[in-house]
């Protein structure tokens, strides 16, 4: 993948399969990410039902190749770092810093690609979501937080605390297998 140009496509095995690139279908794969009720396969189904337009047979590849695209192509240096971030609870907060970056307000936009998005959410710069994250960074490596992070963390606790999702109903969990395919039989 070219850092110059916006696939639309990836291809395995010589063959280009078209995904779907607007932010919004990412972002609702990485919210299934975060789901504590979806394990591992519930996982790969979403991500692949949602990227791939039609789904390639080698899904171990097709996975591969969607968690590159996802990730821009940039590497992970494989070092675990504490969960500071969550798509869906921060959304109310990253979606205005975006729009500042961006000079446009994404959500009246009919399609945004998603490398679009993720480049101007990396440079996101002194914000409420930046000091968000901050508190949260902080936290999870047991520093000691400054006089002024300790009053915005009592300020904006709501905020500040990542949800841990409550347990979906019997009938919620029997949907969504139905609607993945992972109905048990």
């Amino acid at each position: 993948m070219s850092p110059y140009d916006l696939p639309t496509s990836l291809t395995i095995h010589s063959r280009d399969y078209a995904i779907r690139t607007d932010f919004r279908a990412i972002l609702d794969i990485l919210i299934a990410e975060n789901d504590p009720e979806l394990d591992d396969i519930g996982k790969t189904a979403v991500l692949l039902g949602i990227l791939y337009k039609d789904v390639p047979v080698d899904t171990e590849e097709a996975v591969r190749k969607g968690c590159e695209f996802i990730d821009m192509g940039m590497k992970d240096d494989g070092k675990r770092r504490p969960r500071v971030m969550d798509w869906k609870q921060d959304a109310p907060v990253i979606i205005p810093a975006v729009n500042r970056v961006a000079g446009v307000e994404i959500r009246a936009l009919p399609y945004l690609h998603w490398w679009s998005f993720l480049g101007y959410y990396q440079e996101i710069g002194q914000s409420y979501f930046s000091e968000i994250v901050n508190v949260r960074l902080k936290k999870a490596r047991g520093e000691k937080l400054e006089k002024w992070e300790q009053d915005f963390y009592k300020d904006n606790r709501a905020s500040v605390d990542l949800n841990h999702e409550e347990e979906r109903s019997a009938e919620e969990k029997q949907e969504l297998r139905k609607l993945f395919g992972l109905e048990k039989r």
